[in-house]
């Protein structure tokens, strides 16, 4: 069945002549939105996941939180995040970290669940790091990468009073029934655990 379309009304008309003689100024600037809003990460940048991603919670309060789950993207910065930001792709990460400069996109708040575990228990009570590069290429391990999520990943756990251990610090291998492989056998677990340690 065909719907009409919209008819243009006389309220339709009055409505737009009115907003054309509010002065400029008084409107919301055009650029405010994604960059301005506030994220649990000081520094962070926002970049919001498609609600179609994740599940809105009000984390610690629902579920517990009790670890971190370390993932590689497999994929470039730019394109993990317009995964994250279709809705048909189903998956999402808390965080991703740029390998180049180490700069840390927000894209889920951490109240919320986000889908990266691949397991609904470990989504509820984790933060998901996601890291750009691949598993096999190890120049994308950048100084700059791990040492801001290493910041990224102290401060959560000081955050939620999660141990910096590896038993609270996990890759997305380590989590039951996964077929994953990150963060892979060229991540550096013993130099990553150190810089997370002094955070």
């Amino acid at each position: 069945m065909e719907r009409a379309g919209p008819s243009t009304s006389r309220r339709w008309f009055l409505k737009g002549a009115a907003l054309a003689a509010v002065p400029y100024a008084l409107l919301p600037d055009a650029r405010a939105g994604a960059q301005d809003q506030a994220v649990d990460y000081p520094g962070a940048e926002w970049q919001q996941a498609s609600r179609s991603n994740y599940t809105a919670s009000d984390r610690p309060a629902s579920y517990p939180l009790d670890c971190v789950i370390i993932h590689v993207t497999q994929e470039t910065y730019a394109k993990t995040l317009a995964i994250f930001q279709n809705p048909e792709k189903k998956v999402t990460a808390h965080y991703l970290v740029r390998s180049a400069d180490g700069h840390v996109a927000q894209c889920v708040r951490e109240a919320d669940i986000a889908w990266h575990a691949g397991d609904w228990d470990y989504n509820t009570r984790s933060i998901g790091i996601e890291h750009e590069g691949w598993v096999d290429r190890p120049a994308y391990f950048t100084d700059a990468l791990y040492e801001q999520s290493a910041k990224l990943t102290a401060a959560i756990c000081t955050k939620y009073g999660i141990p910096k251990d590896r038993d609270h610090i996990i890759g997305h291998y380590e989590v039951p029934g996964t077929d994953h492989t990150d963060p892979g056998r060229h991540w550096d677990w013993r130099r990553y655990m150190k810089l997370v340690a002094v955070g």
